[in-house]
């Protein structure tokens, strides 16, 4: 059990860089720590940094999670799902959190686009037919039965980043690819076409989970994405140096 609610640690408000005003330094500097403050309990109640998830994809997860909640375009409101392409294929870098409890409700292994990377996600897309995971907040949508069997359609939520995804096809759907024996013999998991594909056994449970309106994030401290995204500027907001992640 956790202490705190994880809505009152967002304390039901915009992010800061959601709000369109002319700060002063003091005032946007103790907006930002108070929002710091706030997400770093909760990832510390939840243990997520033992799990491997890095505060910087968590901080900028709940941050777009609570601009598109703010506005009105999240339904499942209390599901919180993040990819952390900042690990390589061969860690559990899917973490389904549920907001409203504080609980983690599944953490397992998720694929990246075959030309993104081998073992790490590197190169990123928006291009039809590049075959290239997308980085950035999505919605999920409905349910269909298709070539992979159970799967979820995602709309990105990002102009110019992800927002070809549903013409692209990119989907959440199960993938025999996606299991442990493959990462113990060649050492990282095989890839999708730019879909984010999981493991057979966790698939029905995480996208009945995550169906119908809830936010995925998809993370790496890819440059291009972190000075481009409109869900991501708090000021202050963490950067990478001497980054290899590049854009294509």
């Amino acid at each position: 059990m956790y202490a705190l609610h994880a809505a009152d640690l967002l304390g039901n408000k915009k992010p800061v860089a959601a709000i369109e005003v002319n700060y002063s330094d003091s005032a946007a500097t103790a907006a930002h720590s108070e929002f710091n403050n706030r997400y770093t309990t909760l990832y510390d109640q939840m243990n997520l940094d033992s799990l491997g998830l890095s505060q910087e994809a968590f901080m900028y997860g709940l941050q777009g999670y609570t601009d598109l909640t703010a506005g009105g375009q999240i339904k499942n409101d209390h599901i919180l799902t993040i990819a952390d392409f900042s690990l390589p294929s061969s860690k559990k870098r899917l973490f389904v959190i549920d907001l409203e409890s504080g609980k983690l409700l599944f953490n397992t292994f998720v694929s990246h686009g075959r030309n993104s990377g081998k073992d790490m996600a590197t190169e990123f897309s928006n291009d039809l037919n590049s075959f290239k995971s997308s980085l950035g907040f999505y919605i999920t949508g409905n349910t269909y039965k298709g070539e992979h069997g159970y799967s979820l359609r995602l709309e990105g939520m990002e102009e110019g980043i992800n927002d070809n995804a549903l013409d692209r096809d990119i989907v959440m759907h199960a993938a025999g690819y996606v299991n442990e024996r493959i990462v113990k013999v060649k050492g990282y998991i095989g890839r999708s076409l730019g879909c984010p594909a999981i493991p057979p056994a966790l698939n029905k449970a995480i996208i009945n989970t995550i169906k119908n309106g809830s936010c995925l994030f998809l993370y790496s401290p890819d440059q291009h994405y972190l000075t481009t995204s409109k869900l991501i500027g708090l000021p202050g907001a963490p950067q990478q140096s001497d980054s290899t992640f590049s854009k294509v």
